[in-house]
């Protein structure tokens, strides 16, 4: 049987809390992923929420979704897979979060269960209980199941400081454990990843490296006449351009910025933050006090638009939070390489971040755990470092990209852990 067709009559369960029409990172990665699967013969079928973290009006015309069982649950088609979707909103109080949480735990767990003939269960962290009730499930349907590591929990939330309560840690670490040691196998996106939870098994040959990846299709490096923005938004200035896109959440420093910016608000650079989240107005708050015209707060973009916002600026930034910076890695570095941009990263050594740029000469890494310390460093950069320096490392990163991250070379990776898997469930 050829690779391509390596599938035919098995059916895989991807079990994720986000997926398209959502529009952000983890949903970008299991659409392609699922596709991966569909293309090499297997039937897929995903089991996710409704969109909620990032509603876009125009996804969700391309991929409508339909009642089911007066509203118990929602399908939709994605490139002709079948999506179910459970009702999940962002809500604003704890309980009613909780509540949400519980409610789709159990219609999803219901609806998995009615599925028939399932070979394999595939899900990404977070939540941790996603992975545990996954390993009810294909018990009691006699699946496989592969558990995909993208932030480690419990210490995510340890370390973020918002989970204290000793008995829930407990019970956290004890379902872990329980994940661990009875899927068929679980991966992680990195070598610390790996390093960190590697002890956490009694049989280690289940733990495996797939590094995440990016769509080079969509995201490569673009001329920058005639970029499609808005000259309000995104003016045509001699100023050096930094950058960041995504989530503006707890998991990023923006002391580190705001101190940046200050220190340089008289300085030929200019700084974008694209964006939502929950540190937005405590930024925004900053940029009124602190008088930083060059500090630019800009809404969230659309996805076709990231392209032309990379190619935009000089040079990417990623401030990991002290907290959170060793138990996650932000997926937008594939992109940012894959646009050909460089990047300036502060983050502590030996974090996932840091090993992997480490050895890709294409970012200025800071890991002085002092802020003032990090703040002059770049202050040197940006001043000193020319134009045709930032493109010879942006150049670097392309060309890493294209020949070990992309979308094309690393999904066949699942492919192939999935194939070991049910080859050996037949034998």
């Amino acid at each position: 049987m050829s690779k391509e067709l390596c599938g035919v009559n098995k059916k895989i369960l991807i079990h994720s809390l986000v997926f398209s029409p959502d529009s952000v990172s983890t949903a970008y990665l299991y659409n392609d992923i699922a596709l991966r699967f569909k293309n090499a013969g297997y039937e897929v079928v995903v089991l996710t929420t409704r969109p909620h973290y990032n509603v876009v009006e125009s996804e969700l015309k391309k991929q409508p979704l339909k009642k089911k069982l007066f509203g118990l649950y929602y399908e939709s088609d994605f490139q002709g897979i079948k999506v179910k979707h459970v009702y999940q909103k962002k809500y604003k109080s704890t309980i009613h979060r909780l509540l949400g949480f519980v409610y789709w735990h159990l219609v999803s767990f219901i609806l998995a269960l009615c599925e028939k003939k399932v070979d394999l269960i595939m899900s990404p962290s977070p939540p941790l209980t996603i992975g545990f009730l996954n390993v009810l499930i294909a018990k009691l349907k006699g699946a496989k199941v592969i558990y995909n590591v993208q932030e480690i929990y419990p210490d995510l939330l340890i370390e973020e400081g918002g989970l204290k309560s000793g008995l829930t840690i407990s019970f956290l670490k004890w379902m872990e454990k329980i994940v661990y040691h009875h899927s068929d196998a679980v991966t992680t996106i990195d070598q610390i990843f790996y390093e960190t939870i590697e002890s956490r098994f009694k049989d280690k040959t289940k733990l495996h490296i797939i590094p995440n990846f990016v769509d080079t299709e969509i995201y490569k490096p673009l001329p920058k006449e005639n970029l499609e923005l808005s000259k309000d938004l995104f003016p045509d200035t001699e100023s050096v351009k930094m950058m960041y896109a995504g989530n503006i959440g707890h998991a990023q420093d923006w002391d580190t910025l705001i101190a940046l910016a200050d220190e340089l608000k008289n300085d030929p650079v200019e700084f974008f933050v694209i964006g939502e989240g929950a540190e937005k107005e405590r930024l925004l708050r900053e940029k009124e006090n602190r008088k930083l015209e060059k500090l630019h707060i800009i809404p969230y973009q659309p996805r076709e638009l990231m392209p032309s916002l990379l190619t935009y600026s000089d040079v990417q930034f990623i401030f990991m939070a002290l907290q959170t910076e060793g138990h996650g890695f932000p997926s937008k570095v594939y992109t940012i390489m894959a646009c050909a941009k460089p990047l300036i990263v502060c983050s502590g050594d030996n974090t996932p971040i840091i090993n992997f740029l480490r050895d890709k000469n294409c970012a200025f890494l800071l890991t002085n755990k002092d802020l003032q310390t990090n703040v002059t460093e770049m202050t040197k950069i940006l001043r000193n470092t020319p134009l045709s320096e930032f493109e010879r490392m942006g150049k670097n990163g392309y060309v890493n990209i294209v020949n070990n991250y992309s979308k094309e070379k690393v999904t066949w990776e699942y492919v192939d852990l999935v194939k070991s898997l049910l080859d050996k469930k037949m034998s």
